[in-house]
């Protein structure tokens, strides 16, 4: 598998390029969708391309242009803890008249349990899993594959943790994703970051 960063805003999205077909974890903010394809025309990359995309959680910079890309022939990848949540954005977009905004159709969706991510994404050639990490927005989910690489969205880097003070829920979500001894964390706004065996940064 091989794995694309694009960043034509100001949030960082990956494509996962699979043996079979290739996922888009996360988009940006409504508007941006001409400045998504210079971003993929440089990386050599078609719409076409791009089999399915989901998104971390439905805020606004992670799914703005998610609508777009399904009128375009992107499928949805859509969790069940998020159904409840992809129009949570619409009031936000709707106050911003200026944006061409395109809102989910979620009947579209292609909707999965997390128990059933490793089964998905193997049938796309991406051996990992997709796993619920809850303490930033009760529909926050993080992909994790097998060669060691996080995709965790606005989850809160594990460094904060002390600043949070007691925080079950923060700390139940690293603990999660510690057990797959991560090397390699990706962030939707800050910088990547390598893991040490035992967790902690390097």
């Amino acid at each position: 598998m091989q794995m694309v960063k694009l960043r034509y805003g100001n949030t960082n999205t990956f494509l996962l390029r699979g043996d079979t077909a290739n996922l888009l974890v996360d988009t940006d903010y409504a508007g941006t969708l001409p400045a998504f394809y210079k971003a993929i025309k440089q990386q050599g990359i078609a719409v076409q391309d791009i089999t399915y995309v989901m998104t971390t959680h439905y805020h606004p910079d992670h799914m703005g242009i998610i609508g777009d890309l399904m009128e375009h022939g992107v499928k949805l990848l859509l969790m069940d803890t998020q159904v409840a949540f992809v129009h949570f954005p619409d009031a936000i977009f709707g106050r911003e008249k200026h944006l061409p905004y395109t809102p989910i159709d979620e009947r579209q969706a292609t909707v999965i349990r997390c128990a059933d991510g490793r089964e998905f994404l193997l049938s796309l050639g991406i051996h990992g899993e997709i796993v619920s990490t809850p303490s930033h927005s009760a529909d926050s989910v993080s992909v994790i594959l097998d060669d060691g690489t996080c995709v965790i969205g606005d989850l809160e880097p594990i460094e904060y943790l002390g600043a949070y003070g007691e925080n079950p829920a923060l700390e139940t979500d690293w603990a999660c994703i510690l057990a797959y001894q991560p090397k390699r964390i990706l962030y939707a706004h800050v910088n990547e970051k390598e893991m040490n065996p035992d967790g902690g940064n390097r």
